[in-house]
């Protein structure tokens, strides 16, 4: 008997344009269940399983793996979560076809040498071609965008502290105004070029892990004139993505804000002007000695497979005076959330490994006395309260552990147990801070 409102198995797959045969697969591995089963397992769909549905097709059709695309379709197919996955899937396609026109000029550049009888690289050809090696270029930028978002807004919504975790290492730096601050935190436009003017310039600036480009969005309204930045990341997708943001911001503000009256936003000293964007292995940084007056690492230092090779790097462009400022986690940092996700399966490990045992709170200066003469701890003070179970289900999905293999398949279960658990709040402890080491030549 037909349920009213639900499409049943045969018309769902008719109208899906799948075979029946592919519904009970994605069923019993847990991509898309029927709303509901009757009494003789007859399998009945909704409209919302049909999103669902098309949605997970998308995800196929970019070229994301069945295990990629479970993990990524686990929530219920809501609006508000539909549209950002749909506006960045519309982003990634966009991406696409910028990296078909690169695969398009390969081949029109090979052919030329082919008939100019030249030899053809072919090794390189195969790079710039490979569809996995794009797939695959996709699927990171996806996976890693998303999971960052999660994270951020999480710590965005909840965060007790109202100086924000981006603007308080912003201050740190000593890129704030110098107004209530300390001599530890005395802008380093002033410290390093003397009064900072309209005209001054000179201070360089690096980021390594730049991520989604958060750190200068968040801080934009207060970065000095006389700055100039290299932003970079060891991941491609990643870099492209902050360079997009940043890039779209620069030119929303020379528009609004032109230079002494400069209405073409050319004139140097323009916000376009001040950041370069660079994909850079931090083993590796291909600079000068003695270039920049300040790097920022923000939580990106644990993931060095040699410390000493990087921390030399790192000093090697700091000129002297110059200063590294890293961040990095305590032991206590986020572990009641750890320990929720254990609670309802204790084989859940939200991390694969524990980035503050690499370098961490407790012995990040033991790390970095051997390159640099000074270095402080500065604790960040704050918690989350958390009262919204879907936001913190988000966070646990986007960690880098085993949990959705786990969750994937319960997760109304799981996210029933997450409400159950926060009705008056849940406390999450936060314990971060910035590590700040100064290149000191005697």
């Amino acid at each position: 008997m037909k349920k009213e409102g639900y499409y049943s198995s045969g018309s769902f797959a008719a109208k899906a344009h799948v075979t029946k045969k592919t519904l009970r697969y994605y069923d019993e591995h847990g991509f898309l269940k029927p709303s509901f089963v009757n009494e003789n397992g007859a399998r009945f769909y909704t409209e919302q399983d049909f999103q669902k549905m098309q949605q997970i097709q998308m995800l196929k059709y970019l070229g994301f793996s069945l295990e990629d695309i479970r993990e990524m379709t686990m929530k219920e197919a809501r609006e508000e979560s539909l549209v950002p996955a749909l506006q960045f899937q519309m982003e990634l396609l966009d991406e696409r076809m910028e990296q078909m026109k690169l695969v398009r000029e390969s081949l029109r550049d090979t052919t030329e040498l082919l008939q100019k009888g030249e030899a053809v690289d072919w090794g390189k050809l195969m790079e710039r071609t490979s569809v996995s090696s794009l797939e695959q270029s996709l699927r990171q930028q996806y996976l890693n965008s998303s999971n960052i978002s999660a994270r951020i807004s999480l710590h965005a919504k909840y965060a007790v502290n109202q100086q924000g975790w981006f603007p308080w290492i912003f201050e740190q730096c000593g890129l704030a105004s110098d107004e209530n601050k300390g001599d530890e935190n005395k802008s380093i436009v002033r410290r390093q070029s003397g009064a900072c003017g309209e005209d001054q310039q000179g201070v360089r600036v690096l980021e390594l892990g730049c991520g989604n480009g958060s750190f200068w969005l968040e801080n934009w309204e207060g970065i000095p004139k006389g700055l100039s930045v290299v932003i970079s990341d060891a991941s491609e997708g990643m870099l492209r993505e902050a360079k997009k943001a940043i890039t779209g911001r620069t030119k929303k503000k020379s528009e609004i804000h032109p230079v002494d009256g400069d209405t073409t936003g050319k004139r140097k000293g323009d916000a376009s002007h001040r950041f370069q964007f660079q994909l850079i292995d931090f083993h590796e940084i291909p600079c000068e000695d003695d270039s920049f007056d300040l790097v920022i690492a923000n939580h990106v230092l644990f993931y060095a497979k040699d410390f000493d090779k990087v921390l030399k790097e790192i000093r090697r462009v700091l000129k002297p005076g110059g200063r590294l400022i890293c961040s990095t986690y305590g032991t206590k940092h986020m572990k009641e959330i750890s320990t929720l996700a254990a609670e309802f399966d204790d084989r859940i490990v939200l991390a694969a490994q524990n980035l503050y045992e690499i370098f961490g709170k407790e012995n990040g200066e033991t790390i970095l006395k051997p390159h640099f003469e000074k270095v402080e701890w500065r604790q960040y003070e704050d918690h989350l309260l958390v009262t919204d179970a879907e936001d913190l289900v988000d966070y646990i999905i986007s960690c880098h552990g085993n949990q959705n293999r786990y969750i994937v398949n319960d997760y109304k279960a799981f996210r029933q147990f997450v409400e159950g658990k926060i009705r008056k709040g849940f406390y999450v402890t936060k314990d971060a801070g910035v590590f700040v080491a100064e290149k000191i030549v005697k």
